[in-house]
């Protein structure tokens, strides 16, 4: 697996950000002809392969794989709201909250003060929750169910549309017109 010194520049700006047009031209490439070269690059067995060892150097030192995000999103699934308030109902202080929530499932608070003649006589907090729809949805996607699949179709050979024939046996078609002989007899008023 020898790359040029270009390619294997290439290859470290791409598992940056995984966007093959900015990984060229950060790694020398043209910017014209950017699109092109990182499709280019990455369809290079030994481009993507390198690609590959170096994700999986990643996910190694992270400790980050389609385990952990599974289980990080099954968490953050299950997280119940209840916990981000006390026995009275009032919202509990941000450094009371289980880590799930505190890691990106409250996308915002907002405190609004309620005055009364120029005093502060109480708060509003309004908590925003971010998308746990999107969460399932990936979960779905994740273990195959399907459940949010967009569109599903079926195809023929390098995309196009499934070809078939339809053909009728001998035995169907003496079958089919001994049918229609015997229905104009009856007709007829010659019928059984």
């Amino acid at each position: 697996m020898t790359l040029t010194d270009k390619q294997r520049r290439f290859v470290d700006e791409y598992l940056i950000d995984l966007n093959a047009t900015q990984a060229a031209i950060r790694a020398g490439y043209s910017p014209r002809t950017a699109n092109e070269q990182g499709a280019r690059l990455l369809a290079k067995a030994s481009v993507s392969a390198a690609v590959a060892e170096g994700q999986a150097a990643r996910s190694e030192r992270t400790r980050i794989d389609a385990d952990w995000v599974l289980r990080r999103l099954a968490e953050e699934a299950d997280a119940d709201l209840a916990d981000l308030y006390d026995e009275h109902g009032a919202l509990k202080p941000v450094r009371d909250w289980p880590p799930v929530w505190r890691k990106g499932l409250v996308a915002g608070v907002d405190v609004e003060e309620i005055r009364s003649e120029g005093a502060v006589v109480g708060l509003v907090r309004k908590i925003k929750l971010s998308d746990r729809v999107k969460r399932i949805e990936l979960i779905g996607k994740h273990v195959e169910v399907q459940a949010f699949r967009e569109q599903l179709g079926h195809s023929g050979p390098n995309g196009g549309p499934i070809e078939h024939e339809h053909k009728v046996s001998e035995d169907a078609e003496r079958f089919t017109s001994a049918i229609a002989r015997l229905a104009t007899r009856a007709g007829e008023g010659g019928g059984a």
